[in-house]
């Protein structure tokens, strides 16, 4: 019997280069898939609604694959995790209908990216936050990012190597807030990503923040269209993939 199903899974992505199978280095892409053929008997193959970047972490990343399979989602979630290591979770498993994609069905995703910024590190903490010890300015990054929203050319802010058919994306909205113990945390969410965006966006966001920037340079650089007026690509391990909406 043919079955579709919708994964949702949370992983640490420290260990892993990234999301989509490589040849020789770990992915969760193929960790996933060497799961589902260890329970339905057959290579499947699983796609991701987005590829992650390597070192970048998920919350709620969604894959859909189909089989043909007696196993009801359950029951399939349940050995998914049983055969998987422990930096990787599947937190929900549902059948779906036969047309649903993880990629092409999505409507939106939300990107988290938190900086620790005071003048002592955290042990625990180090492997999910940026340390900058100079200080910030929440204000003056917040103003930058509202001109972050809209529909925009962001060619700008596009990682080298990745050419898309085109590089307009709409952003629906793009805010900054200040946590607790010296936490920043940026939340941006859109139609779709250009490769290394979000952290492309970051960085120049942090030099806006120091004052080496104004606010309002971001639209000057949206509308140069070159990577190369935008600020420094922020490290991976801050970045979390939050949330894929459907409809």
């Amino acid at each position: 019997m043919n079955k579709t199903f919708k994964l949702t899974m949370e992983y640490d992505g420290t260990d892993f280069c990234g999301w989509q199978r490589q040849k020789e280095d770990r992915t969760v892409q193929e960790t996933i898939e060497t799961a589902v053929e260890a329970m339905v008997g057959d290579p499947v193959s699983v796609a991701g609604s987005g590829r992650t970047d390597s070192g970048v972490h998920a919350l709620r990343q969604t894959a859909s694959f189909s089989c043909d399979t007696r196993l009801d989602a359950e029951t399939l979630q349940r050995g998914l995790n049983s055969l998987s290591p422990d930096d990787v979770v599947i937190i929900g498993c549902r059948e779906m209908d036969a047309e649903f994609h993880a990629r092409y069905s999505a409507r939106s995703k939300m990107y988290r990216y938190r900086i620790l910024n005071r003048r002592i590190p955290e042990a625990l903490g180090r492997r999910y936050a940026w340390h900058i010890k100079r200080p910030l300015s929440v204000d003056r990054m917040s103003a930058a990012a509202s001109l972050l929203q809209g529909t925009q050319d962001f060619k700008a802010f596009e990682g080298a190597g990745s050419p898309r058919s085109h590089t307009v994306r709409t952003v629906s909205r793009a805010n900054w807030r200040q946590a607790s113990n010296g936490y920043l945390v940026f939340e941006i969410e859109a139609d779709g990503f250009l490769r290394f965006m979000v952290r492309n966006i970051v960085g120049t966001l942090v030099e806006v923040g120091s004052g080496k920037r104004a606010p309002e340079d971001i639209t000057t650089i949206l509308l140069s269209r070159d990577r190369s007026q935008g600020g420094p690509t922020a490290p991976a391990h801050g970045l979390f993939l939050v949330e894929v909406r459907y409809e």
